[in-house]
């Protein structure tokens, strides 16, 4: 009999804290590069038009001076487009901005308390929308 993920015998809270897991992301939704795309500025949705987008760059974490190799759309979507006034506004869906929030936070993990605290609104709503069957965006716990 196999054993139940920890994560599935854990009830979620609002000091939960939650990040986009790329690798579900990627497991399970095949459009998920299309969306990436989407949120793109302008200006970078130009310069990606043409390319395949899977390509790796090099990062220097600023805190820990450590190389990694991540995906060059999430990359730029991250250290770019999420610090764009337009990236979130009062209109966009609350699935989209808790997504687009962890982009902009550059996936740091964050609450349903804190993603209140950012988006305006309430921790509970957060918390119930995140925390279902339904994982949207591969937001997930950490």
């Amino acid at each position: 009999m196999p054993k139940p993920k920890l994560s599935s015998l854990l009830k979620p809270t609002v000091d939960t804290p939650y990040h986009i897991d790329f690798d579900w992301w990627q497991e399970h939704d095949r459009a998920w590069r299309v969306h990436l795309r989407s949120c793109l500025c302008p200006e970078h949705k130009e310069t990606y038009a043409d390319l395949a987008g899977d390509e790796k760059v090099d990062w220097i974490d600023p805190e820990t001076a450590q190389v990694q190799e991540v995906d060059g759309l999430q990359h730029i979507l991250i250290s770019h487009c999420a610090k764009e006034d337009s990236f979130i506004t009062k209109q966009t869906s609350l699935t989209e901005a808790i997504f687009r929030l962890f982009l902009a936070n550059g996936n740091q993990p964050m609450t349903p308390e804190e993603l209140a605290e950012e988006l305006d609104r309430p921790p509970k709503k957060i918390l119930q929308t995140i925390s279902g069957r339904r994982v949207y965006r591969g937001i997930r716990p950490t």
